[in-house]
């Protein structure tokens, strides 16, 4: 009994452990880029868009559709970049377990 009353307390240190840095995710911010940087996003760890930046040599008022795409891309880098960075954080408390679909 008295190791399930460990495995207990430890479960409970490691969701609070987890928890915490799930609330520091939300503190950080990653910025996707294309086109060499014409386009920049800035979001955080929780997925929230920041700042949108958009040089003024990416506008091309015969091509929107080029800065649609880059917009989308950068979008795009700046929501891969923050999974890498939770999958980091998130990877020291899951290591070795199989949780599926948690992050």
């Amino acid at each position: 009994m008295k190791n399930m009353q460990q495995l207990m307390k430890q479960a409970q240190k490691m969701q609070a452990q987890m928890m915490k840095a799930q609330e520091e995710l939300g503190t950080k911010t990653i910025e996707g880029t294309a086109g060499g940087g014409v386009v920049s996003i800035v979001i955080t760890g929780h997925k929230q868009v920041q700042s949108v930046t958009i040089k003024p040599e990416a506008v091309d008022p015969d091509d929107v559709e080029m800065l649609q795409d880059l917009v989308l891309s950068a979008v795009n880098d700046a929501l891969k970049k923050v999974d890498e960075m939770t999958q980091a954080e998130m990877g020291k408390y899951t290591q070795g377990m199989n949780m599926p679909g948690l992050f």
